[in-house]
């Protein structure tokens, strides 16, 4: 599946898998009428570049990612709604709502004022503020600025019927590392450098593990240096979630960076790396190459810091043996 992101211009950007029905039928915006920023089949990286250009071009930018809303939503049964810029029309009487609602939980719709979700909170703001429609009795409908406004207040806006989308209630991956790291004291009696020193030693293996070709332990080996990672991070004062957020910012897109190497790749190999996956053009063991390629450059940098690690602490050794020197004693007092 290709996730397009797409840029409104002065309203909004959003993710969507089908252009059509997401922009055109939903919201009511004909091709020309918006661009289409970045594709891929990667729904993670679209999730955070939708992101990074919400907060780039100044727009509301979401709370939830795109792909953990989708997660969640993808098996609901939509009920008809007909959107404008100013209102938003159920196909169902006022009597009758509060069921089409409840049995929507997880509906999202977007507006020119944000993107909504139906949770068991949302409903009853609905219910309390839903008009009847003028031109029929089977219809009714809301206002969507004060929707909104209600909407981006309510602490509650991602819960639905006591449960939560995944990124609330489910811990991810980085947490529970962070959890285990904790039980075994790693947090209490470790340092960064001890842990750059592991990841040192993780990195090693996992080149050696791709030089001999070894899925298993090529796996192992990232996994372990993710692991790492996370305690490194965390006791540099920090979050791996925060750092990755930063390593990206930097790469990313405010100014079209992501989208000027696509180009330029493009430019300089005639093909995408969409293309390569999806055209057979380069197998596990090219990819593999490109790697190694990558950090054997990384073990240069690697053995720099060692060895920058090494004469640190040769240093202190000298200054902790000068103080005893003239203190005569431990240099405690």
């Amino acid at each position: 599946m290709i996730y397009h992101v797409y840029h409104i211009p002065g309203k909004k950007v959003g993710v969507t898998s089908n252009l059509e029905d997401r922009v055109t039928k939903q919201q009511g915006y004909e091709p020309g009428e918006y661009t289409v920023v970045y594709s891929t089949d990667e729904i993670g990286v679209a999730s955070i570049m939708e992101r990074e250009l919400q907060e780039a071009y100044g727009y509301k930018v979401d709370e939830t990612l795109y792909q953990n809303l989708t997660v969640n939503t993808k098996n609901k049964s939509n009920m008809n709604i007909n959107v404008t810029d100013q209102t938003t029309t159920f196909a169902c009487p006022v009597n009758k709502l509060k069921g089409q609602l409840m049995d929507n939980q997880g509906m999202q719709w977007s507006t020119s004022h944000g993107d909504f979700t139906i949770t068991s909170h949302s409903i009853t703001w609905i219910l309390a503020n839903v008009h009847t429609s003028q031109f029929s009795k089977e219809r009714c409908f809301i206002y969507n600025k004060a929707f909104a406004k209600y909407y981006d207040k309510d602490p509650h806006r991602n819960i639905i019927m006591g449960t939560t989308f995944d990124a609330v209630v489910e811990k991810s991956d980085f947490d529970l590392i962070r959890d285990w790291a904790k039980n075994r004291g790693i947090y209490d009696g470790g340092d960064v450098k001890t842990q750059y020193m592991k990841l040192a030693e993780e990195f090693g293996e996992t080149g050696k593990a791709i030089l001999n070709n070894d899925m298993p332990e090529i796996i192992d080996g990232i996994g372990d240096m993710v692991v790492v990672l996370t305690n490194l991070a965390e006791l540099a004062g920090t979050s791996i979630e925060e750092c990755i957020s930063a390593a990206y910012k930097e790469i990313a897109l405010r100014k079209g960076k992501i989208i000027e190497r696509s180009n330029e790749g493009y430019r300089k190999y005639g093909r995408t790396l969409h293309d390569e996956r999806s055209e057979g053009l380069k197998d596990l063991a090219g990819y593999l190459n490109d790697v190694q390629e990558e950090l054997m450059d990384a073990v240069l940098y690697i053995q720099s810091a060692r060895e920058d690690v090494r004469d640190w602490l040769e240093e202190m050794e000298l200054r902790r043996a000068n103080i005893i020197g003239q203190n005569g004693n431990s240099g405690l007092h």
